[in-house]
């Protein structure tokens, strides 16, 4: 992940100098802003051999797992923040591993493309399924393994026992806090248990 106005949003959700774990961390760019912007330490996990590579490159500690294995390596509140960002809709044990992030974080946050956004529905409603910045790949090869919405991370939020600190929507490099299930192309959310 390199968007710069996402990882400033959630550069602003990660207290200063938190230890942080980012899963499915890409390329370890969002974890280097944070070690450069925000004074954080902590570690990336990626699967994809050439990701970890990115990140080694960068100096940035990196473990290569794959998340449907959980996380029962770390320990209850091992981190300060447990980041999923462009991670949760890739995941078959979505649940499983939002139970994971609150108990392995005293922090959660929460950043998937939003498939409630306005033009997302219009698309559906011609009969297509959405093609867009945000979901940029066709039906047929998507990585996705499910979409969400803003609205749908709520109600999963609330049945977990989880507690919402902070959400909102982002769209074109913008927050989007008015509507943000209906006008925001991604949904972001900052969570405790």
């Amino acid at each position: 992940m390199s968007e710069k106005p996402l990882m400033d949003a959630i550069a602003r959700l990660v207290p200063h100098g938190s230890r942080v774990l980012d899963l499915g961390c890409g390329d370890g760019a969002l974890m280097d802003h944070l070690q450069t912007t925000r004074g954080c330490s902590g570690y990336g996990v990626e699967i994809d051999d050439a990701k970890v590579l990115a990140c080694m490159r960068r100096g940035i500690n990196v473990l290569q797992l794959n998340l449907e294995g959980g996380l029962t390596m770390f320990g209850d509140n091992a981190f300060d923040v447990v980041l999923q960002i462009d991670t949760l809709q890739h995941l078959r044990n979505a649940e499983t591993m939002l139970r994971e992030t609150a108990r392995v974080g005293r922090l959660g946050v929460v950043a998937f493309p939003n498939f409630a956004h306005w033009p997302n529905r219009l698309q559906v409603l011609q009969g297509r399924m959405p093609v867009t910045k945000r979901l940029p790949y066709q039906w047929y090869d998507t990585p996705n393994i499910r979409v969400g919405t803003h609205a749908d991370f709520e109600v999963l939020a609330r049945r977990n026992g989880l507690s919402i600190e902070d959400s909102f929507g982002l769209h074109e490099g913008r927050e989007v806090r008015v509507l943000p299930n209906l006008m925001a192309s991604t949904a972001v959310f900052r969570f405790s248990s």
